[in-house]
């Protein structure tokens, strides 16, 4: 039998249809969902951001040793610094959080949104496809950073 923290279970239940099943799997995955209270919670979702802003980062750095096209190279090489700047705001963010800072959580996971949405904008702008998986991590940061924005926001 799946034990679920009594905080998990309400946040599932009050955030229903605003919670993305990626949200709700990233919580359930982390060991400390048994003991979290709300901000732990939080935290864990902006951890699982900060994995997915790492797993970003490496596979700019792939794609970027891989392409001929100079400027291509360039932006996903800013992308890959850019991924690199938003682990650091993620980071900041969680200890943020811990001190009751909700206001500069908010911003700083919203910064590091704004910079994956500016790789992914960059490189479109160049006509370039990027491969579904990668894709596909973009879409869990930004489905994972809009929840915990949301989720933060109810403890304002």
């Amino acid at each position: 039998m799946e034990i679920i923290s009594p905080i998990f279970l309400f946040l599932s239940i009050s955030f229903n249809y605003m919670v993305p099943k990626a949200c709700i799997q990233c919580v359930k995955s982390d060991p400390r969902n048994q003991l979290a209270n709300k901000v732990g919670i939080a935290a864990i979702i902006i951890t699982c951001i900060s994995n997915k802003a790492v797993t970003l980062e490496s596979n700019m750095t792939v794609l970027a040793s891989s392409v001929h096209d100079k400027d291509l190279k360039l932006v996903l090489q800013d992308c890959q610094k850019e991924l690199s700047d938003a682990k650091t705001n993620l980071t900041t963010a969680i200890d943020r959080l811990k001190n009751k800072d909700y206001d500069q959580t908010n911003y700083l996971v919203n910064l590091a949104l704004q910079k994956e949405f500016d790789c992914k904008k960059n490189v479109g702008d160049l006509q370039y496809t990027l491969h579904t998986t990668v894709l596909n991590d973009m879409t869990l940061y930004e489905e994972l950073s809009e929840a915990a924005m949301r989720i933060i926001d109810r403890f304002l």
